[in-house]
């Protein structure tokens, strides 16, 4: 059970090189100790137990700390300021066929529909996110 054990090893720390985030070093680390206490002619239950709680507590001791310093942060930019605002259709919204824009604080925006429906031109809409370049909107009438 060793040689099966410093595979799982070698093979989390391979899957961990190619990822962005921290994904299974708890669990090579679970591996780490399972390898030793097999090097110490431990049962096979009591490894596979060992590995299980090792990988645990180690997840539960250090996840929230990593993902603090490796989470994406949300920067908001000054599009965000349309979500939830109302707006006026100065071109048909029709997701079909790729067309629609909104007239919101002044500025033109291409648009699409929220719910996928057709929306003619001067209805009021509201923002409910943004795609991109696009307002996804929806009839507020």
């Amino acid at each position: 059970m060793v040689f099966v054990w410093i595979a799982a090893l070698i093979a989390f720390i391979i899957i961990e090189a190619f990822t962005f985030q921290m994904v299974t070093i708890w669990f090579a680390v679970g591996a780490l100790a399972a390898t030793i206490s097999a090097l110490c002619q431990a049962a096979l239950p009591v490894q596979i137990g060992i590995f299980v709680a090792v990988s645990l507590v180690t997840l539960i001791a250090t996840r929230p700390f990593v993902k603090r310093f490796t989470g994406l942060k949300y920067s908001p930019t000054n599009a965000d300021r349309f979500i939830g605002e109302k707006g006026i259709v100065t071109q048909e919204i029709d997701n079909l066929h790729e067309s629609g824009a909104v007239r919101i604080k002044g500025m033109e925006w291409t648009a699409r529909s929220f719910e996928g429906s057709i929306i003619p031109k001067g209805a009021t809409v509201k923002v409910q996110k943004i795609e991109g370049v696009k307002l996804i909107v929806e009839k507020t009438e």
